[in-house]
């Protein structure tokens, strides 16, 4: 991922992921999300639908459109190749930091478990600059 995409996944720009539903239907969610090297990071928790559809199916699309250019936007496929445990909120709290400005996620919720999807891209799609 070149130093463009990379800049839209370090902002508070909210990213959409979309998975597979066992019935083949698409199934779209705004997350939190940030990059790692070249691999995409998504927080969310144990047992949610696209939790479940990545488990059966790794393949995603996830899109993220810059909050002060719409323009400036990518598009992304690719495979979840890992899901990690962030039990402890680490990620979690690093992504409220960056989204909402301070320290602590303010959403736990008793007995959640929150996971990391490490999404391997495969094909990316960047808008070209306008001149």
């Amino acid at each position: 991922m070149d130093q463009k995409i990379k800049a839209l996944f370090q902002k508070n720009n909210l990213i959409f992921i979309a998975t597979i539903n066992s019935d083949g239907s698409p199934q779209l969610t705004p997350v939190w999300g940030n990059c790692n090297n070249n691999h995409i990071l998504i927080n969310t928790a144990e047992g949610r639908l696209k939790h479940k559809n990545v488990k059966k199916d790794p393949r995603v699309a996830v899109s993220v459109t810059d909050n002060d250019n719409p323009l400036n936007m990518t598009t992304i496929r690719g495979k979840v190749v890992q899901i990690i445990p962030d039990y402890d909120y680490s990620h979690a709290n690093e992504l409220t930091k960056q989204y909402m400005g301070i320290n602590e996620y303010p959403y736990k919720r008793e007995n959640e478990k929150r996971i990391i999807f490490k999404i391997k891209p495969e094909k990316i799609f960047v808008m070209p600059d306008i001149v």
